[in-house]
């Protein structure tokens, strides 16, 4: 039987979850610029709390991005160091489509369009079809201001019915008119979480999608850091 350990600091949460034989097990909390401190324990606790060790596991998954980049270099950072001492396969999983895939139990949403806010008046988006609880990238993710989204999106037609997740949804003003159209469910409350990474990371290990710890590395969508900021 399958046993993940996900974690996950793209944003001000920051999250934990251990898959064991088919039971999601997560730790949960948003505390901006604690990530550090905090997420070690939070995964130490998290096992002892499952009787469980490193050893036990069959990969690490992780957040890879886009998000914020010292949580994307943290949760980077200890996947890598706990895999390396583990001798353990990671996962890379993207942060927007964890969020996409908390809404594959919702009532008639076919397409998800997860955004994050990506500061310097930017967002990060990603267009996901719903099927039969599963959820599948169309197109590419990307990166832009709210008003440069594109007028067309992979995998949209009339008739779907398209969810807005994510703290990018707070734009949703400054966005094209026809994204007023398009999302009839808006879901601004969803973060990336451990607990859909570990899942998602399931069918990601069974594909063959998995890494060596060496190969560990952030998406940040972005070519150039910003350092005239400060972000969680």
């Amino acid at each position: 039987m399958t046993k993940i350990l996900a974690i996950d600091t793209s944003t001000q949460a920051c999250s934990c979850a251990l898959y064991l034989d088919g039971i999601t097990s997560e730790v949960f909390d948003i505390i901006p610029r604690q990530h550090a401190s905090e997420l070690l324990p939070k995964i130490t606790a998290l096992m002892q709390d499952h009787d469980t060790v490193y050893a036990d596991l069959d990969a690490i998954a992780y957040g890879r991005g886009p998000g914020s980049f010292t949580g994307l270099r943290i949760a980077s950072g200890v996947t890598q160091g706990i895999a390396f001492g583990a001798d353990l396969p990671v996962i890379p999983v993207s942060t927007l489509a964890s969020m996409a895939y908390q809404l594959t139990d919702s009532d008639n949403i076919e397409v998800v369009f997860s955004t994050l806010d990506a500061r310097i008046d930017e967002v990060y988006w990603g267009v996901y079809g719903i099927s039969e609880g599963s959820i599948v990238l169309l197109g590419e993710e990307g990166l832009c201001k709210p008003e440069l989204l594109p007028a067309v999106l992979p995998g949209l037609v009339s008739s779907s019915a398209m969810a807005g997740a994510g703290s990018g949804i707070d734009f949703l003003q400054r966005m094209p008119e026809c994204y007023r159209e398009w999302i009839t469910v808006q879901r601004p409350d969803i973060y990336p979480r451990a607990g859909a990474i570990a899942e998602l990371a399931v069918d990601y290990l069974q594909k063959g999608l998995s890494q060596s710890p060496e190969e560990v590395c952030p998406v940040y969508l972005r070519d150039k850091v910003a350092h005239s900021r400060q972000d969680n």
